[in-house]
């Protein structure tokens, strides 16, 4: 499809496409996040609470979907990205029909279901946006939407339940089906967007589809920065997930009980993130934007400890340390959706594609996720969701800072490697 003729304008491209980005994302979040704003007080299976099982099956399947996702989005053509959103977010709304239709407890493989698909979605929407030198900027609006998101469905989700009457078991498939039509309007405003110039690869590198022995190569190529910086995400993933999946119990056993205190935290993360990263296209030298991104991770991990032992010390209010614990978090963790990589594809001029190192780190911190649930819900029973989060901000703020360094080290020394080869082939 030919792009309009406003699209040439670079400032209306900037704002058409992180908007367009903001608006797809925020949208499929409706058909995955529903399910998280209600509890099911007092249901359960097999002596586990109902909730916990669902968000259990949600996120395996949401786990498995990156798994699969790292040859199917690495290999995915441009032509097909558009129908393939689609197709994805078909499949999901149908699985949320399921899980209203079904009586409990079998409609849980119904969430497993609604996972399958969706974790396809972002690594597919990288593509639209990776490789141009506006990049920086366009993957700040997409990873904006997703912590706006996530606050501003379950506020919509509780609103529908408290105004409209409808049951827990509804209230998921009737959030995601409001959400339809924005969805269709936003995914053909992506395929309006043109691909990268002459110009783009040029500052950014060629991006293309990844056969497994490309992927196979890259991997090998980065193996221990790779590994150290995975493992950092393995632990911001589950960390984050557990937030964003149990925020209302955690807040409540904080004694507090507003369900619009997700919208307006997450609208104040959002922004703030949607600045910082914006202001990294500024950066026109590729490994110092990868070092700031850096920078701005290890303070993000930073933030979730101390400001955690400012509420523990009763200095923080627990309204202000989950904004708080929010924003550290997502500053440590939009970076590694799409801009880490992207920074890093450019540096070292390695001709590949985001969505696959993305989807990749996305299969492991999913696991990770799993994990953590697992461990927590079936393990841990008796532990608040309140005492977990602390305990975890506390273990996350220390690791993730040293393998985060680690894997910087790693990468600064191959970076000062490469210069010193084409410094000798030049000279």
């Amino acid at each position: 499809m030919r792009s309009p003729a406003f699209l040439r304008n670079p400032t209306v491209f900037v704002i058409f496409g992180a908007v367009a980005a903001f608006c797809t994302y925020a949208c499929m979040y409706a058909f995955r996040r529903g399910i998280t704003a209600v509890t099911f007080e007092g249901m359960a299976f097999a002596g586990v609470s109902y909730k916990i099982w669902l968000v259990t099956a949600q996120v395996f399947g949401y786990a498995l979907s990156k798994g699969i996702g790292i040859k199917v989005v690495s290999e995915m053509s441009p032509g097909r990205r558009a129908v393939n959103i689609l197709g994805f977010v078909a499949i999901a709304l149908l699985a949320l029909l399921g899980f209203a239709l079904v009586p409990a407890p079998w409609n849980i493989v119904f969430l497993f279901l609604n996972g399958l698909p969706l974790g396809l979605i972002y690594g597919t929407m990288l593509g639209f946006l990776e490789g141009r030198q506006q990049t920086d900027t366009l993957v700040a609006g997409l990873t904006a939407s997703f912590i706006f998101a996530s606050g501003f469905v379950k506020t919509v989700a509780l609103t529908i339940k408290a105004d409209w009457g409808v049951s827990e078991f509804w209230l998921p498939f009737v959030t995601g089906f409001l959400f339809v039509v924005p969805m269709l309007i936003s995914i053909y405003a992506m395929t309006l967007l043109p691909p990268p110039t002459d110009e783009d690869r040029a500052m950014r590198t060629e991006r293309k589809p990844m056969d497994a022995d490309e992927r196979k190569a890259f991997v090998g190529n980065f193996r221990l920065g790779l590994i150290l910086l995975i493992a950092s995400y393995v632990l911001l993933s589950a960390f984050r997930d557990f937030r964003d999946n149990f925020g209302p119990e955690i807040l409540k056993d904080s004694g507090v009980e507003n369900p619009s205190i997700f919208a307006k935290t997450e609208t104040i993360v959002a922004v703030g993130i949607l600045i910082v990263m914006a202001f990294l296209q500024r950066v026109t030298n590729n490994f110092r934007a990868f070092a700031l991104l850096n920078g701005l991770m290890l303070a993000g991990g930073a933030m979730v400890g101390l400001s955690t032992y400012a509420y523990t010390a009763n200095v923080l209010s627990a309204g202000n340390w989950f904004l708080l614990t929010g924003l550290g978090l997502y500053m440590a963790y939009v970076p590694c959706n799409g801009l880490y990589f992207e920074r890093l594809i450019a540096s070292f001029r390695y001709v590949s594609t985001v969505g696959f190192i993305v989807t990749l780190a996305d299969w492991y911190g999913y696991l990770g996720s799993v994990g953590v649930l697992l461990y927590k819900n079936f393990g841990h029973g008796n532990i608040s969701y309140r005492e977990f989060f602390i305990d975890g901000a506390y273990i996350l703020s220390v690791l993730y800072t040293v393998l985060v360094i680690a894997s910087f080290v790693y990468f600064k020394m191959r970076y000062q490697k490469k210069d010193e080869l084409v410094a000798v082939a030049d000279y």
